[in-house]
């Protein structure tokens, strides 16, 4: 009786150890997860399915497709709100997506509202020539307030989102929403002798610029990888890359905003962020954080 009862429970231990197992390698394999929170459809030409395979190839467990206005934005080929919507609906375990249109027209409240109502996670990307604190972009942050969804900015000193140095009125103005910043004047703007005219600039940085000061001093700051201005806030200056990405791991978010096809290798956009992050930030704990866990956080996709 004693030798079954014993041969009963070591059965019950080895299954049971057998289901941990399963359970912590399911785990560990979830913890590998990677969103990419910028992408776009129809970009440069570049076909539904050569977009879902090229997220396939990089790794991507789920994309945010943002679309652009109903009016095209000058140097960006995208795709609108349908076809977000659209290729998401077709998609829905590998793609969400964002609302998006011009903030200083007479329909952005209507446009943007509907498509929210329909399943968006936030707005953007926002790409267009206006101040960053106009009343436009006070509009398009008290629908995002009114969502409770993020909005995604896109600063290209004299061209798009104008005026950075004036954006924290709009963080204190809008404390419940979340920005999130992109492009070439975001990422030069972590160095704190930036020069607004260089959009990509080279060589050593010093820590403190506009970009790194709203990160460090506003909660509701957050910041995108993606693009070539993404990566190279990070290979200019390797040993600040490092710093940076330690000191904001709670705030980072990746993105690939790349056109190819490919989905690897140098000319691959994406790929490349995503090595860079590895490389510069070995830390798997911080690896996670910017590779899924703060866009479930922020922007509350699931994955």
């Amino acid at each position: 009786m004693t030798y079954a009862s014993n041969s009963l429970s070591r059965r019950e231990f080895v299954a049971a150890s057998a289901i941990c197992l399963a359970d912590l390698t399911a785990q560990a394999e979830e913890d590998l997860r990677v969103i990419d929170i910028h992408q776009h459809t129809k970009y440069e030409g570049r076909t539904d399915d050569e977009l879902i395979a090229h997220q396939r190839k990089m790794g991507v467990s789920k994309t945010i497709l943002l679309p652009g206005g109903f009016k095209p934005t000058p140097m960006l080929t995208v795709g609108d709100n349908a076809t977000c919507a659209n290729l998401a609906q077709n998609h829905p375990k590998e793609c969400v997506y964002f609302a998006n249109e011009l903030p200083d027209i007479p329909t952005t409240r209507e446009v943007l509202e509907k498509y929210l109502k329909m399943g968006a996670l936030g707005i953007g990307e926002q790409k267009f020539h206006v101040d960053c604190d106009s009343p436009h972009m006070r509009l398009v942050a008290e629908i995002a307030r009114e969502h409770r969804v993020p909005v995604l900015m896109h600063f290209q000193h004299e061209t798009f989102n104008l005026h950075i140095e004036r954006f924290h009125t709009m963080l204190e103005k809008f404390p419940t929403v979340n920005f999130i910043g992109h492009a070439q004047t975001w990422w030069a703007n972590i160095d704190r002798n930036c020069d607004q005219a260089i959009l990509y600039p080279t060589g050593k940085l010093a820590p403190g610029g506009i970009a790194d000061r709203l990160l460090s001093d506003y909660p509701n700051m957050y910041g995108d990888l993606s693009a070539r201005s993404g990566l190279n806030s990070m290979l200019r200056d390797e040993d600040q890359a490092r710093d940076f990405l330690r000191r904001h791991q709670n705030k980072l978010m990746f993105g690939s905003d790349c056109t190819d096809k490919l989905g690897e290798g140098d000319k691959c956009l994406g790929a490349q962020i995503l090595a860079a992050v590895r490389r510069l930030a070995p830390d798997v704990k911080i690896q996670r954080k910017i590779f899924h866990q703060n866009a479930m956080r922020i922007i509350k996709v699931k994955s």
